[in-house]
């Protein structure tokens, strides 16, 4: 059986994210064990659970890196990697999605998180926050 999996940054004292919701803290702390880190659980997995908000985001950025010359090469391979998995998004109020491999569920969501675990393949990330 598959296994989901969290990833999510969190800060010493407890944040994720700052008032206003900016997370732009975490690009200053990423040392190469938290780089390995994240390549390793990213390799481990093939599908992505998302909900509206993180995919509007997500999608708003990742398909334009790679055409982007001004990116990073780290960032071109991950958005590579971003872009080829396979992305499901848990949303009533979304119509259509449209980033690369990417699918709108509008289901009952247990039951669809039951059925994408017993399906063959490797594990499954859900990215996560919380904000105040």
């Amino acid at each position: 059986m598959r296994k989901i999996k969290l990833q999510m940054q969190l800060s010493v004292d407890g944040f994720v994210a700052g008032m206003n919701g900016e997370q732009d803290w975490m690009q200053w702390n990423w040392g190469e064990d938290i780089k390995q880190y994240v390549a390793n659980l990213t390799d481990s997995i093939d599908t992505i659970l998302m909900g509206r908000v993180l995919y509007e985001g997500m999608s708003s950025y990742w398909p334009d890196v790679e055409a982007n010359s001004q990116s990073a090469n780290e960032d071109v391979l991950f958005a590579r990697t971003m872009n080829n998995l396979k992305k499901i998004v848990f949303s009533r109020s979304l119509e259509t999605v449209t980033w690369n491999n990417t699918r709108l569920e509008k289901g009952d969501l247990l039951q669809s998180i039951r059925r994408l675990k017993q399906q063959s393949g490797k594990d499954i990330i859900v990215y996560g926050g919380v904000q105040f």
